[in-house]
């Protein structure tokens, strides 16, 4: 099988012949791809320093002097729905903004899986558009205006999946962290009514577009994934799952969407040995891959930003790819 076969098996619980896997250089990866490009034309309202920038959204970042994060917003544009008839919207039909996905597939002389990350959130850009306070209350105190928003979110995400599909893409994913460590950020409820008719719009879009739906999404969010399943994701990448328990999951949702996973990169791999972490990347092998599919190994691409020790890395990945090379053929010998 090529790659872009055994990403496609695994997500569809189709038996691929091997755990397919995205790793450092030195072992390979199945799945290759890029980002969405910035609009070339547009000019932010102020000169970007390194502590202080402007993003097409009119949203305006600041982070303190050295600091590696991403940093937060400070400056939201959308802070009142008496802009919103207004409001200048990115332009994501630009075709020069998929140029790179486009020379990607045009150059997979291997097949792999080609994966589109397109600029799709619901939760964190209604928090960089409105602020924080506004996005929490919004659906209580302007609950139709929120749909407004979030149609409107969807209806720029759409854009993205056709370009992307154009552009050859076999799936595409975006990032939208939905849980604290112990909870979602909001409730099963709010997330029912508000944010997953919107997912689904997105989604089933680009099921029709033959295309594969990855969610990047941290924190505890096993009581919205019934809902994102319904709504028409495959692909979940967690990068951490002992807050949720890696039985409970392949209990609740196994065989019914695929992982996308590195050992778990805020417990075993910070405060587990590396015999630890090899038996972590066994585990999830053996706990979501089980179902002809539904598992699709990973690293975490910023170790140094997590303290994770080049030790366990490399015994995170020398699992994932012998295991995962023996797994599906020990468990169906007849297949």
């Amino acid at each position: 099988m090529t790659s872009r076969e055994l990403v496609i098996k695994a997500v569809l619980f189709q038996k691929p012949e091997r755990v397919p896997y995205s790793l450092p250089d030195e072992y390979g990866s199945d799945i290759i791809g890029s980002g969405v490009f910035p609009d070339p034309k547009w000019k932010p309202s102020f000169p970007s320093t390194d502590t202080k920038w402007e993003d097409e959204w009119h949203c305006v970042w600041e982070r303190l002097s050295g600091d590696i994060t991403k940093g937060q917003v400070t400056g939201h544009p959308l802070n009142s729905y008496d802009v919103f008839e207004t409001f200048r919207w990115p332009d994501f039909k630009i075709p020069e903004r998929y140029r790179n996905i486009k020379e990607i597939a045009e150059n997979n002389k291997q097949d792999k899986f080609v994966l589109a990350s397109i600029d799709f959130s619901l939760m964190h850009r209604l928090e960089y558009l409105s602020g924080h306070e506004n996005a929490w209350t919004d659906p209580y105190v302007e609950p139709n205006n929120l749909h407004k928003l979030l149609d409107k979110l969807s209806e720029l995400a759409i854009n993205q999946v056709d370009m992307a599909a154009d552009a050859g893409a076999h799936g595409i994913c975006s990032a939208d962290d939905l849980g604290f460590q112990d909870r979602p950020m909001v409730s099963p409820e709010i997330f029912h009514r508000f944010f997953a008719p919107y997912y689904a719009k997105v989604y089933q879009h680009a099921r029709k577009r033959n295309l594969i739906n990855f969610l990047h999404s941290c924190g505890y969010i096993i009581d919205l994934l019934d809902d994102l399943i319904c709504a028409g994701l495959h692909v979940i990448q967690m990068d951490q799952q002992e807050n949720m328990g890696l039985e409970n999951l392949a209990k609740r949702f196994g065989g019914r969407i695929c992982f996308w996973c590195p050992v778990d990169i805020q417990k075993t791999m910070n405060f587990g040995t590396v015999e630890d972490v090899r038996n972590y990347a066994r585990k999830l092998i053996d706990t979501l891959g089980k179902y002809n599919g539904g598992f699709i190994a990973k690293w975490y691409p910023s170790p140094d930003a997590v303290g994770h020790t080049k030790e366990k890395i490399r015994a995170m990945c020398e699992t994932f790819v012998s295991y995962g090379a023996e797994f599906y053929r020990k468990n169906n010998p007849q297949g």
